[in-house]
């Protein structure tokens, strides 16, 4: 009686140890083994990721090309009035660089007849262009950008490129606290069905 009781008792943490040694294995299962492994003859044993590497590839490029980095939203960014605020100092300073000093290198005649007052009022006019001229050139250029570059396919590319291992490592470095959260849950879950186990023996009893 005693032994049986001992035993019992033991049930909690042997279910804890199966739950989690079970999904530990179903963790190792989504990378393990990177090529196709015959079991006994009987079945075939792949790891879900390098077996389906090139559909996850697909399916992530899918979403970022057209829900996560869309060129809609590139051109929104790079034409947003703020944003063109933020280049026209650089493009102020090279105006007035150049009319102060390569038309002078570039056509000397010309910068005999230019003073400051001329330059100032040169330079707003250029300014005032420039501010409605740069989104109009940046929308051309996002729309040949559009049709020069893919990136659905550049990141299809890019995944279908990686290695198993290298793959693995990048998930795990992003879910490492994940995994470990659910072998955790896991023996949590299977410690809690063992004493269920014990309650009902000794109910029955």
């Amino acid at each position: 009686m005693t032994s049986i009781s001992w035993w019992l008792y033991t049930i909690p943490f042997i279910s804890a140890f199966i739950h989690w040694l079970t999904i530990w294995m179903a963790l190792k299962l989504l990378f393990h083994p990177r090529h196709p492994r015959r079991i006994l003859g009987l079945f075939t044993l792949h790891g879900v990721f390098p077996k389906r590497q090139k559909q996850i590839a697909e399916s992530l490029g899918r979403i970022v090309g057209q829900e996560l980095l869309s060129f809609d939203d590139i051109e929104k960014t790079i034409t947003n009035p703020q944003n063109v605020q933020r280049i026209l100092p650089l493009a102020e300073e090279h105006i007035d660089h150049f009319l102060r000093t390569k038309l002078k290198e570039t056509m000397p005649m010309i910068s005999l007849f230019i003073g400051d007052k001329t330059i100032v009022q040169l330079k707003t006019v250029f300014m005032q262009e420039l501010e409605q001229l740069f989104p109009v050139i940046m929308k051309n250029y996002v729309a040949n950008l559009r049709n020069d570059l893919d990136l659905e396919r550049i990141v299809v590319d890019k995944i279908v490129n990686f290695s198993s291992d290298r793959l693995e490592q990048m998930l795990n470095q992003i879910l490492t606290k994940e995994f470990r959260f659910v072998e955790v849950i896991g023996a949590a879950l299977g410690f809690f069905i063992g004493l269920l186990q014990i309650f009902l023996s000794l109910l029955m009893r």
